[in-house]
């Protein structure tokens, strides 16, 4: 029985061959998400992977149909997977706004889904950090939520010489637009030629472009400029004065194809060229509104950064870690007049946060000491009885050799975490 095509297997480590992801490369992605998100503040949240397929067109309209895993329900209810999460972080946002204070910071770690065309570094799943801001119009919000991008690359141990942050804005977009005199039924179809430029031949983005009554020459002269506007500037200062300016430069190339984007918009890419986009995301002012149908109007903010293509850059700049630590003690059960006592040690030095192996049947005594060198464990205990009667335990530290004699109650407290 093989898995579907575009979906993974997360074996733990070692990994039986290539074709196959890290489950402890998974989570310690997840663990320095989590961190740094905590770190600045964010409370994580989650939801439904299920959601009425309304949800998804109401924000980027039907045509996005194509890319879902929809269907019609036992209850005949229209429904799909959820593709992305800012959807039912608005939806759940406007269902309680009155409950929380403002500005709203969440961050989840929801696993996505889309039907569509495998290729490097995009699959038809993946898991992925999202992190918003709610109700916060300034653009300390937006420096905000850059600075925690940036901080979760670097807690992965990438430089400035791995990544950039390339800042763009849709309202500086939306200036340019107006000011070439665009008609306002074309500015979807003008956004979506400008943030195709670069992935298509220079000919086809002239046409795409003159259909609509501009010329690429014009759209080439104002990004190669690349001046800030005054919100730009704000957010280059406010990172500047963080010292993560080295970080970040204004491209207006990046304009995020979604038409929700309202301001500020941003992309992560590494400098080598090697990958799609690390992370992306912007300023979308009215997508709460538009989800709660004009009853809770809140500006937000937020970025997604997906696992596929991080975990490939890591990989590849030999920033994951060997994930081959092992247990911290293997209880050896030689006397099986001793397995209950020897099962009671075992469980209070678990419950004394300590990883604890031992044989679950019967074995000898040498294959139980090689299935502790097998699972890389730092000591093994062995329960005795002594001649007066009283148990005893040999602990033995595997890197030293070194064996020591102690009570049950004086191994747990050694071997004892936090």
């Amino acid at each position: 029985m093989e898995r579907l095509p575009g979906f993974r297997d997360f074996y733990p480590e070692p990994l039986p061959h290539e074709d196959v992801w890290s489950a402890d490369a998974r989570q310690y992605l997840f663990d320095r998400w989590r961190g740094t998100a905590r770190r600045y503040g964010f409370r994580e949240y989650d939801g439904p992977p299920l959601e009425p397929l309304e949800l998804y067109t109401t924000k980027s309209g039907d045509e996005i149909v194509g890319q879902l895993y929809n269907f019609a329900d036992k209850g005949n209810r229209a429904v799909s997977l959820r593709p992305e999460m800012t959807p039912t972080l608005a939806r759940m946002v406007a269902a309680h706004a009155r409950n929380y204070r403002k500005p709203i910071k969440w961050f989840a770690i929801p696993q996505l889904f889309r039907y569509e065309r495998q290729q490097k570094g995009r699959l038809r799943e993946h898991f992925q950090l999202n992190a918003d801001i709610i109700g916060e119009p300034d653009l300390s919000a937006d420096a905000e939520m850059l600075a925690l991008l940036i901080d979760v690359l670097r807690g992965l141990g990438l430089t400035s010489e791995d990544f950039c942050v390339r800042l763009s804005s849709r309202r500086a977009w939306h200036e340019f637009y107006v000011h070439h005199h665009g008609e306002p039924g074309q500015a979807y179809d003008f956004y979506q030629a400008i943030d195709k430029l670069g992935r298509e031949s220079t000919e086809e983005s002239r046409k795409k472009l003159g259909a609509i009554g501009f010329q690429l020459d014009a759209v080439t002269s104002f990004i190669n400029e690349g001046r800030p506007t005054p919100d730009l500037q704000a957010i280059l200062d406010n990172l500047n004065a963080r010292g993560l300016g080295e970080f970040v430069k204004v491209d207006y190339h990046v304009i995020r194809g979604l038409a929700y984007y309202t301001g500020v918009v941003f992309e992560a890419f590494d400098k080598k060229g090697e990958f799609r986009a690390i992370a992306g995301g912007g300023r979308y002012d009215n997508l709460v509104k538009l989800i709660s149908g004009n009853k809770v109007d809140l500006p937000a903010l937020g970025f997604g950064m997906g696992d596929v293509v991080l975990l490939e850059l890591l990989k590849a700049r030999g920033l994951l870690p060997r994930f081959d630590a092992g247990l911290d003690v293997y209880c050896l059960i030689e006397d099986e007049m001793l397995r209950g006592e020897s099962l009671r040690l075992v469980q209070d030095l678990r419950g004394a946060g300590c990883a604890v192996e031992y044989p679950l049947a019967p074995a000898k005594p040498d294959k139980q000491f090689k299935r502790a060198l097998e699972l890389k464990c730092a000591f093994t205990a062995r329960l005795e009885r002594a001649a007066a009667g009283n148990l005893l335990v040999k602990l033995k530290d595997l890197a030293t050799r070194e064996e020591r004699i102690l009570t049950p109650a004086e191994v747990v407290q050694t071997m004892a975490k936090g």
